[in-house]
């Protein structure tokens, strides 16, 4: 059996239409019918994909063709428990073994100082003005400031009038 009979004998086995199962593992529609016709031999990327959606199909079996389809449940037991004990630390633990879940790593003396010490909002306010300030409010001029400036404006004399109409037309006088 060639390997794309193999493929073509793993979209039956999951009941999945061509287009469905190309879905499935993340490929092109149109690799699984250029895989099943025989035009194009799959990567082994595309195996990868197939064996990671359905860890039940054997290596051998994808890949050579020897063998059975499907594992069989008693050696599935046994290479469960084997990967158990592997991850099994011999060493210190890991980081998040460490961690008490009531708690968070948190400890009754360090809780305690966080629920006394005052946070930002529980501070109170240390100003006593309530006088608002507005950007856009003009910084106000005295009377004499204000004669000032127009006594000032009347020794130049005007050169020029320009009117800006709203049609984008404008019209200049000068005197």
């Amino acid at each position: 059996m060639s390997l794309n009979e193999r493929i073509s004998k793993v979209i039956e086995y999951s009941n999945f239409t061509p287009s469905e199962f190309a879905d499935e593992i993340d490929v092109q529609r149109s690799s699984i019918s250029h895989i099943t016709s025989g035009r194009n031999k799959p990567s082994l990327e595309f195996i990868i994909k197939i064996k990671s959606r359905f860890p039940e199909i054997l290596w051998d079996w994808l890949i050579n063709g020897d063998g059975e389809m499907l594992k069989s449940d008693e050696p599935a037991v046994e290479e469960e428990e084997i990967v158990e004990e592997k991850a099994k630390p011999t060493s210190l633990p890991d980081l998040f073994t460490l961690i008490d879940d009531d708690n968070f790593g948190v400890t009754e003396s360090e809780d305690r100082v966080l629920k006394q010490s005052p946070r930002e909002f529980d501070i109170p306010n240390q100003g006593t003005v309530d006088e608002k300030i507005n950007d856009s409010q003009r910084l106000e001029k005295t009377n004499e400031e204000i004669i000032s400036q127009v006594i000032g404006n009347q020794d130049h004399k005007i050169k020029r009038i320009v009117l800006f109409f709203e049609n984008g037309k404008f019209e200049s006088y000068e005197p």
